[in-house]
């Protein structure tokens, strides 16, 4: 008779496990989800592993995940935000959105109106060329680009050059999210100091 193999570890089974055991141990059960759910979901760990998720009405205004229905959020109030799988299960809304916080130095280049026909614009292009492999998703609108990767802006920049409209945000915002990456990013994110620096 085959042996049975745990689905995680390899390890074998054994015969005190039941006939139709899949793993070895709760251990190996976990990380087996954890594995499903970061090859099912795109958003980089070093995101979803923060409790700094919130949800979104339809008019982009905050919502908290926690507590009554359609309860405000607030961008510079950690009492108001849930972790990713929270904000994730949650119906209030229409969306999620990440909160922004200086102390994790994560960072989020928006370029507005960038796609038009699911085509790049010439100036957004240049940009998105220049930055190192990162996570970059479509906006809800499906004619931005959110731009996610480490860095330090402080106070929160709008950049406009002609068609080009770049916002740029560290901290006391938060950001709507997809999960819809552009052209294949990476579930990775780089460090946009240098992009940074060139924009600001």
């Amino acid at each position: 008779m085959k042996t049975k193999r745990c689905e995680h570890c390899r390890e074998h089974l054994g015969a005190r496990h039941a006939h139709n055991a899949r793993f070895c141990s709760g251990r190996c059960r976990m990380a087996a989800h954890r594995a499903r759910q970061r090859k099912s979901d795109p958003v980089p760990a070093a995101m979803t592993r923060r409790s700094q998720w919130v949800r979104y009405s339809d008019r982009k205004v905050p919502l908290s995940a926690r507590g009554p229905r359609r309860a405000p959020a607030s961008s510079t109030d950690p009492e108001t935000w849930s972790s990713y799988s929270a904000a994730k299960r949650s119906t209030t809304g229409v969306g999620v959105g990440f909160v922004l916080s200086p102390v994790d130095r994560l960072v989020c280049i928006d370029l507005d109106h960038a796609l038009h026909g699911g085509v790049l614009a010439g100036w957004a292009r240049e940009i998105v060329d220049r930055v190192p492999r990162t996570y970059i998703e479509v906006s809800p609108s499906g004619t931005g680009l959110h731009i996610w990767g480490y860095g330090t802006v402080g106070r929160g920049r709008r950049i406009r050059r002609g068609e080009a409209c770049v916002e740029v945000y560290d901290r006391g915002r938060y950001i709507t999210m997809t999960g819809k990456p552009f052209e294949g990013a990476p579930s990775s994110l780089a460090d946009l100091s240098k992009v940074l620096d060139d924009l600001l």
